[in-house]
């Protein structure tokens, strides 16, 4: 009936919101500390913020995704906020262990951009001009594949120390902790009936810090009893959630081998 495939199509849009602001906090708070330690040898050579840089494209979505008040609208889900304290530690206290978070999601997302970004128009509908996926396009990079070799290739001029290499090594596998644990918890919120809510409404959400709205105390996601997976109704969409995850944890392989 027209009624439900219009609610299908409503939740299929808000759980791909969901997903689009926990990348938002993650590529704040990565690029915060990136421009901190934009001049640290330890980091310097993989400073490319033209190319690479995520959050000005993710205020685009936003805005088209949640309004122009978006900044007080949009999620922040517990994994989200582990992730994001995760990179400011790093950024302030151990600055030489950045490169394993850039490299893990900037070269995932390299990888598969276009992919994701044609799933997502197909499966929302969304105009071909690329608005509210403009996370996926990498305007200022001509080929993904030479870029990937130059990144590596300045990844290979940074001076560390067997014990620092190690130190790294460790941080990508926390990296890769780091998207299991938001995979999982987007994949629980996504199985929740939220039909008659708004994502900055569903359980385990808060808004965002330092939002006009009040901050309140987080809740658990109930487990225990399987809920509907709605996502059943958009398998499209969960293959955007599904592959996102894929090429950043693939990233975290190929960097520690």
């Amino acid at each position: 009936m027209g009624f439900s495939r219009e609610a299908g199509s409503l939740t299929c849009s808000l759980r791909f919101q969901l997903v689009m602001a926990s990348l938002y906090h993650i590529y704040v708070a990565l690029e915060e500390e990136i421009e901190r330690n934009k001049e640290n040898p330890v980091y310097a050579p993989l400073y490319f913020p033209e190319e690479l840089h995520r959050r000005a494209a993710l205020e685009r979505d936003m805005a088209f995704w949640y309004g122009p008040r978006w900044e007080d609208a949009i999620p922040y889900t517990q994994a989200t906020r582990r992730y994001v304290r995760r990179l400011h530690e790093v950024g302030r206290k151990e600055p030489e262990l950045l490169v394993a978070h850039a490299y893990t999601r900037y070269l995932g997302d390299l990888s598969g951009g276009q992919v994701l970004k044609k799933i997502a128009q197909k499966a929302l509908d969304l105009p071909s001009s690329g608005e509210g996926v403009d996370f996926f396009t990498f305007p200022n990079v001509a080929s993904a594949t030479k870029f990937k070799q130059l990144y590596r290739s300045r990844m290979n001029t940074l001076e560390m120390t067997p014990e620092v290499r190690q130190r790294v090594i460790e941080e990508a596998k926390a990296a890769f902790l780091l998207n299991i644990q938001l995979f999982e918890e987007l994949q629980e919120l996504l199985g929740q009936d939220a039909e008659d809510q708004s994502p900055s409404q569903a359980p385990g959400l808060r808004r965002r810090v330092g939002s006009g709205a009040r901050d309140a105390a987080l809740t658990e996601t109930p487990r225990g009893k399987p809920q509907p997976n709605l996502l059943s109704q958009a398998p499209l969409l969960r293959w955007v959630l599904t592959l996102s995850f894929v090429v950043a944890t693939v990233a975290v392989g190929l960097y520690v081998m």
